[in-house]
């Protein structure tokens, strides 16, 4: 069960729940037209005795041997209410390539005369205009109001939208991310990470997504928290009006593994993983930790994990490896800014804003407020105030989380010296669309950025 759980942005109390439940992927799951084949798509039920492979050209078609559904169903913690938005909602076809999921892909033209041929097209700006297999999968659902101005989902595998050099993080910081680089804005002391040369260790892969968009109206009322940066890149707090966003996995507590090979679950579902802020877990938690973060509820992390945003590990490795070349060395205790991002870890969203600037349109910085992106709201007091146009007011596709994160770290918590640092990746590789479910179209088995054409043995 893959969950979105609204929170209050202040304590992270879980207040409303949305549950994506789906089908097996098993051979007792019933997904599948044809088990004595080796192909999951590209050939369904023989036709005559003979077998009918081809392309799919509709979710579902007698090509799509394998079709996975999901039930949505919305819970409200605070009266117990339990109901069904959706239910055998499909699941398009992974890209598998232009021959068997051509609709992913650009066809034009030939290889010889198209550079882009078989790859994933992607950067739709309307619904209409987004591949048959995507369009055909993304679900008005009732809600309030009514479809389709209600709650909308998609689920189904994209391409990966988080662009990072960790590669180069993980192996010590590798001067390929740091090294002093980059055009300095007004306002900022020194650069790191900014004029490119990084690389994106997650280029040219996909991710299982699952997304959602709900109404305003179908939320709780927004509630007060403490937040960073409102009004400019200053230490202090405003008090801002919204909701707490964060996501799980769970898992049946008992699966009893039978000789037939069909398993058999039972037991009330055991969250195994959540995510919330970007890199908390990955990059600020300790490995002692990171399980017990993942089995735990936001709540908690006051008491049990804020002592990782308090008192930064990376801060003390870029302070170990790269120190003489900052302007100063990184402030590594007692940073109550880190930690009012961080705890509890639930994405804050200021719901009294206007509408964000999407990645691809007029005022969208990849450095969010950093990079002059913000929004104006209403504080608690019915006050106008400026925040954060992407990440940590939400999160965007397209947000630099690293980028952001990692100035918030050289920078504070005075921020006297705003230390722009990033990992010299500065975009994604793929072009993310402007419709629901934005994240980009997904890379083809055959076709991606990652992959060159020949392998070098010895």
């Amino acid at each position: 069960r893959y969950s979105i759980h609204i929170a209050n942005p202040a304590t992270g109390a879980e207040l409303q729940r949305y549950d994506f439940q789906f089908s097996r992927v098993d051979a007792a799951g019933g997904g599948y037209k044809n088990l004595d084949t080796i192909l999951r798509y590209g050939r369904g039920a023989d036709v005559n005795g003979m077998p009918d492979a081809g392309a799919i050209m509709n979710v579902g078609d007698a090509h799509q041997n394998f079709v996975q559904t999901y039930t949505v169903t919305k819970f409200v913690d605070a009266t117990g209410a339990s109901t069904v938005l959706g239910t055998g909602l499909k699941v398009p076809p992974y890209n598998t390539g232009p021959r068997i999921t051509p609709l992913y892909n650009d066809l034009s033209g030939t290889s010889a005369t198209n550079r882009n041929y078989g790859r994933a097209v992607s950067g739709a700006s309307t619904r209409a205009s987004l591949d048959t297999y995507t369009r055909e999968t993304v679900y008005d659902l009732p809600g309030v109001p009514a479809a389709p101005n209600g709650v909308t989902t998609f689920a189904g595998v994209r391409e990966d939208g988080f662009y990072a050099d960790t590669p180069g993080i993980f192996d010590l910081l590798d001067p390929r991310i740091l090294i002093p680089s980059g055009s300095k804005p007004a306002g900022v002391t020194a650069v790191f990470g900014q004029a490119g040369g990084g690389v994106d260790g997650f280029k040219g892969y996909n991710v299982f997504h699952y997304a959602i968009t709900i109404p305003l109206a179908d939320l709780p009322a927004p509630m007060p928290y403490a937040a960073p940066f409102s009004n400019g890149m200053a230490p202090g707090v405003d008090t801002r009006m919204g909701v707490g966003v964060y996501a799980s996995v769970a898992r049946p507590r008992i699966t009893l593994r039978n000789t037939s090979g069909i398993n058999a679950n039972s037991g009330p579902f055991i969250q195994v993983n959540r995510e919330a802020n970007p890199l908390f877990n990955e990059v600020l938690v300790a490995l002692r930790d990171k399980d017990n973060y993942n089995r735990d509820s936001p709540t908690n992390d006051v008491a049990k994990y804020q002592k990782y945003a308090l008192n930064p590990e990376v801060g003390v490795l870029i302070n170990a490896l790269y120190g003489s070349a900052l302007p100063g060395p990184i402030v590594t205790t007692n940073r109550t800014d880190l930690a009012a991002v961080y705890t509890p870890d639930v994405i804050r969203v200021d719901t009294t804003t206007g509408p964000v600037h999407a990645a691809g349109e007029t005022g969208f910085s990849r450095l969010s407020f950093l990079g002059g992106d913000t929004l104006t709201g209403t504080d608690a007091g019915g006050n106008p105030e400026t925040v954060p146009g992407g990440w940590p007011n939400g999160r965007r596709l397209g947000d630099d989380v690293i980028d952001i994160a990692l100035t918030a770290v050289a920078s504070g918590p005075s921020y006297s010296n705003i230390v722009l640092i990033g990992d010299n990746v500065a975009a994604n590789d793929q072009v993310y669309n402007m419709t629901f479910p934005y994240a980009a179209t997904p890379w083809g088995g055959t076709h991606n950025s990652k992959d060159s054409s020949i392998n070098v043995g010895f």
